[in-house]
């Protein structure tokens, strides 16, 4: 039995992303609007797991399906953890990803501690009420110039040490390797499998 559940995207590589990971459970990803409904989430978290949550419990009211939703940053240790929450708003809505990452590097002038980690948060919301999250995190360091024209956000800033280089400068397969995202999507499938091992035999 295929079981159809609404991932909170209009981002169509993510939808392809979850899709290949979920469907060796049995499970069709679909987007809102395929399901006729179109939801906007204010994210008034505070953490990564909450604005998941909100965005997942919403889709999951209004299309009465299963529904998974996800959240990440940028945590920068020099400036306490910020952008955090707030790194795809940082700056103001009115910048693109190279102002943001740029506007970083303007606030990292001079610092010598340049230690950050990307985090990503998944969650997942049942009709039933039940609910499930996932975690991710790649650590790394806040580059002195941007590298590389791949990724997007504050990929082109964000090094791997291990690898020498940022996730701009990755392959698409290298990065989600390792990536926060990739980390908690693993998770996320693990415990969803467990999910429904348990459920299956209620």
């Amino acid at each position: 039995m295929e079981r159809k559940f609404v991932l909170a995207t209009h981002n169509p590589g993510k939808l392809k992303e979850m899709t290949a990971i979920l469907s060796d459970l049995g499970i069709q990803v679909v987007s809102p609007a395929d399901v006729g409904i179109t939801v906007d989430v204010e994210e008034t978290g505070a953490t990564f797991e909450e604005n998941a949550m909100l965005k997942a419990r919403a889709i999951c009211e209004a299309s009465g399906l299963p529904a998974i939703a996800d959240d990440s940053g940028l945590c920068v240790d020099a400036l306490n953890g910020g952008p955090g929450v707030y790194s795809a708003r940082y700056g103001g809505e009115e910048l693109d990803d190279r102002g943001r990452y740029q506007l970083l590097l303007n606030a990292m002038r001079g610092q010598t501690t340049r230690a950050a980690h990307f985090a990503c948060a998944i969650a997942c919301a049942f009709p039933n009420g039940d609910t499930l999250t996932a975690e991710g995190r790649c650590d790394g360091a806040i580059a002195f110039a941007p590298m590389g024209e791949g990724g997007f956000g504050y990929d082109p800033v964000f090094l791997v040490p291990e690898k020498g280089k940022t996730f701009g400068q990755l392959t698409a397969e290298e990065k989600s390797a390792i990536s926060h995202r990739g980390r908690a999507l693993a998770d996320f499938a693990k415990k969803l499998a467990t999910y429904f091992g348990q459920t299956a035999s209620i």
